[in-house]
Order: structure tokens, then C-alpha cells, then sequence
């Protein structure tokens, strides 16, 4: 039996498996709460690209994208705070990234995490929403990813200042 532990929210808090009324209101209507413009995602991509490169504009390779696609998956749902559905998930890629991935590209990568036990899937409505699980875990995956990428721009820095091109 499902344990109600508040009159607008359906489901065990426990299992991680609750909805609130206002949200499964909002996933029937199809409105959704989506995060607007100058929420966390679209925040941290703006404040490395201007630390990095100022006002010089600057656009992410899509190959790049795809070899790091489970830490930005990860990173993402981290980073939001409500809509972590696949859909969403792919427009923050496309809007964020400069890189339109297909579902079908995307959508296995999610349900690996979730194998792997890193993601949580939460069946909605008219969708599935994405949790982080292991949040420890998912750190240590994008941590890792981090030191891999850093290392390599280095290295490819110091043979750019030493290298006779």
C-alpha cells in the first residue's frame, strides 16, 4: 500500500517515488515546471565559457560532446531541479552544448546509468523523470571525466607553446 505522507503528495518519500499534486497536475496538462533561461545549466556552461574565453564567442564540438555524453547526462540532472526527463535532458544539450543528439543516441546512455545504478527513473504521466541514485558515484564519474579532459588540454597546450608547428 502507498504511504501518503502529506494530502498533496502521492507516494513513499522513502522509495523516492513521490509526486506532488502540482506536479502530476502540471505533467497531465502538459505544462510541466521547466527551469527558464539563467537557471543552474544554463549558468555554469555561460560562467566557464566566459572565464575561458571572455566575450569571444565559442561553440562545443559535437564529437567532443558524445565521448563526455554520460558525465554531461550526469551533470545535468545534478544540476536541475525539476524537469530531468529525456526530452529536457536533450534540449539542454542542443541549447547549452551546440549539439542536437537523437533520442536514440541519448536515451541508452540514460538507461545505463540507470543499469549501473548511478540514475534513478521515475515513470510520470506522460514521461520518465531521471534522479540521481548514487550521487557519490555520479561525483567520482564526472570528477574522473574532469581530470581526464584538464590533463589532456594541458598536455595539448604545452606541445601548442613547445612544439615546432
Amino acid at each position: 500500500m502507498t504511504k501518503m505522507t502529506s494530502p498533496t503528495q502521492i507516494g513513499s518519500e522513502d522509495s523516492g517515488q513521490s509526486i506532488t499534486v502540482s506536479q502530476l497536475r502540471a505533467e497531465l496538462n502538459g505544462t510541466g515546471q521547466t527551469d527558464e533561461p539563467g537557471t543552474a545549466v544554463s549558468e555554469v556552461v555561460s560562467e566557464v565559457e566566459s572565464s575561458l574565453f571572455g566575450t569571444e564567442s565559442f561553440s562545443f564540438d559535437e564529437t567532443h560532446v558524445k565521448s563526455s555524453l554520460d558525465e554531461l547526462l550526469l551533470s545535468l540532472v545534478a544540476l536541475r531541479t525539476a524537469d530531468t526527463h529525456g526530452k529536457q535532458l536533450l534540449d539542454d544539450l542542443a541549447q547549452e552544448f551546440d549539439t542536437i543528439l537523437s533520442p536514440g543516441t541519448v536515451y541508452p546512455r540514460l538507461h545505463d546509468l540507470c543499469d549501473a545504478g548511478v540514475l534513478e527513473q521515475r515513470e510520470l504521466v506522460k514521461t520518465k523523470e531521471y534522479n540521481l541514485q548514487d550521487a557519490e558515484s555520479a561525483r567520482s564519474n564526472v570528477a574522473a571525466a574532469a581530470r581526464q579532459h584538464l590533463a589532456l588540454g594541458m598536455v595539448l597546450r604545452a606541445a601548442l607553446e613547445h612544439g615546432d608547428f
